[in-house]
């Protein structure tokens, strides 16, 4: 028995069929050749027409650098925590302070953002977005100018297909514009009137909620990241 015994260990080791390390990896979401910046108004553009503020709605980018849809998950896991550029509206103090005082009473109260995570629902060319998971709201005023990173008290669970978007309740200077369009695109939870400040009722905020994502902003870039830690693959 015991000459049996190591003729099949011989055998197994011989077959390469030994435990493997089942480790989990760290992955960025999102992460391409252009880094996070926390937005600002591109030279030459007024004030006013400086679109660089998120309101009431679920985003997505759909193109970054060229990357189709690149915060879809590739393997199942964890997220842990997310980044996110955060203008800080004018290098005017009190002009800052008008524009906050102006976006608080207009959309709801001070700048905040949730991680969302979407399931694609229906067929690809007429894809309908569900809301598979979502975090906690964070507070966005404190860090205006900035690009910080927040870890998730509650990590959220994905798995692949899904896609990593940001939910703004309230509005969230998070755009930065006037980029080549070819490789920069976003997508919001709106299928029509595109143009036009968004409501309320836009913001996926429920588990569950299913949206169109009709209204795609070329040359505009989301500036945000998630990060994740994959499942460790189990030994066969």
């Amino acid at each position: 028995m015991k000459r049996i015994t190591l003729a099949l260990a011989a055998a197994i080791i011989s077959a390469g069929v030994l435990p493997g390390l089942a480790s989990a990896l760290e992955l960025e979401l999102g992460a391409t050749t252009s880094p996070l910046v926390a937005p600002t108004c591109p030279t030459g553009v007024a004030q006013t027409a400086c679109k660089i503020v998120l309101t009431e709605v679920t985003a997505l980018e759909s193109n970054r650098d060229g990357v189709a849809y690149p915060t879809t998950v590739k393997k199942a896991g964890l997220l842990v925590a997310f980044s996110i550029g955060v203008s800080q509206l004018s290098t005017s103090a009190s002009t800052a302070q008008q524009d906050i005082a102006y976006l608080d009473s207009t959309h709801g109260g001070p700048p905040q953002v949730e991680v969302t995570v979407l399931r694609p629902i229906g067929p690809h060319a007429n894809w309908r977005w569900a809301v598979a998971a979502q975090s906690l709201p964070f507070q966005l005023l404190p860090y205006l100018g900035d690009i910080p990173q927040f870890p998730l008290i509650q990590p959220l669970p994905v798995v692949p297909g899904e896609v990593v978007a940001i939910t703004v309740p309230t509005w969230a200077p998070v755009l930065s514009i006037d980029l080549t369009q070819s490789a920069f695109a976003y997508r919001q939870s709106r299928s029509s009137s595109c143009s036009l400040t968004s409501s309320a009722d836009l913001a996926q905020l429920t588990i569950g909620d299913q949206a169109g994502y009709g209204c795609s902003y070329r040359g505009t870039r989301l500036e945000y990241s998630a990060t994740e830690i994959t499942s460790p693959t189990p030994n066969r």
